[in-house]
């Protein structure tokens, strides 16, 4: 026996016309979010930062691909979730790369590039992307101040003392923590126009949305901690 209320057609249908009007109150205030993030000042760039590509070294404007505007999401390497010898990514940065693949021919067809950073050696980015059948672009970070100017990594000063991650003040960072951050090229010039982190990535798994469809949502109840089912897409076994 099912533990959930039951009902009949009719009483589904009433219930569900005034879910009805409230998901399209929240369609109408993100629209609405998405206006107000759009008018966000923009703020140059003029610090030169140094990435190592497939292709060499590249200035954040050389990562734009001749578009004029550019996600980077700040994906963690060597520190995060469920990590083991052989597969230093982040399980938690792995589930969201895994959406991105299939998004960038669309994004490119709306003049956006969209790459990965991390702070780690090119090649050990190369041979975990390889590991999880990954083609999107994916550069490195490593010796420069790239991540940590843009709040998703912190010097160790700032791990003992504290630092601002996601716009308010936590007394002990964490050495990297995953994050977006979109920037926009004209006239040769590079602007950052907006960084999401914490739970403003979630926009970005396209998993929970279907999640939030199913008949349990999430069903983390029980859990250790609401992310601890994640697994990379390799991981979950038989089912």
């Amino acid at each position: 026996m099912t533990k959930h209320k039951t009902g009949t057609r009719e009483e589904w249908l009433g219930a569900r016309l005034a879910l009805l009007e409230a998901e399209k109150r929240l369609m109408r205030q993100s629209d609405e979010l998405a206006r107000q993030r759009q008018e966000l000042p923009w703020v140059r760039i003029d610090k030169e930062y140094l990435l190592e590509t497939e292709e060499g070294s590249a200035s954040l404007a050389d990562l734009f691909q001749g578009r004029s505007q550019l996600f980077v999401y700040h994906f963690m390497f060597g520190y995060g979730y469920r990590l083991t010898d052989e597969r230093q990514g982040c399980t938690g940065c792995s589930l969201i790369a895994d959406h991105f693949d299939c998004v960038i021919p669309h994004l490119n067809g709306r003049d956006i590039t969209l790459v990965c950073e991390s702070i780690a050696p090119l090649q050990e980015l190369q041979d975990y992307k390889q590991q999880m059948g990954w083609r999107f672009p994916w550069v490195s970070s490593l010796g420069s101040d790239f991540k940590y100017d843009f709040g998703a990594a912190f010097t160790e000063e700032q791990q003992r003392d504290g630092a601002d991650y996601n716009y308010q003040h936590v007394d002990r960072a964490e050495p990297q923590k995953e994050g977006m951050s979109v920037f926009a090229l004209q006239d040769g010039a590079v602007y950052h126009t907006y960084s999401t982190y914490a739970r403003g990535t979630e926009v970005f798994m396209g998993v929970y949305r279907f999640l939030d469809l199913a008949p349990r949502g999430r069903n983390e109840n029980g859990l250790e901690f609401p992310q601890a089912w994640w697994r990379r897409h390799d991981e979950y076994g038989n089912r």
